[in-house]
């Protein structure tokens, strides 16, 4: 009994901890968006922006990695 109790936790962990990619998918489109929405009101300071751009998507993304990363040591750590 105390193994399934152990097991379920374990599982109700990662699943938790794999809600994060998906909250880090919308925080890549937030930035994508926002970038797009600034780009379209002035587009001569868009290439400016780009380096920025990719900053805050590396960020957004490596988030999304490390909550996945943590969902598969839940999953199968010892």
């Amino acid at each position: 009994m105390e193994g399934n109790i152990a097991q379920m936790g374990q599982f109700l962990g990662a699943g938790f901890a794999a809600v994060g990619s998906g909250l880090a998918a919308l925080g890549v489109g937030n930035v994508a968006g926002n970038f797009l929405a600034g780009a379209l009101r002035n587009p001569s300071a868009a290439p400016g922006q780009t380096a920025t751009l990719f900053i805050g998507l590396a960020f957004a993304e490596a988030l999304g990695i490390f909550a996945f990363l943590v969902a598969l040591l839940l999953m199968f750590a010892v």
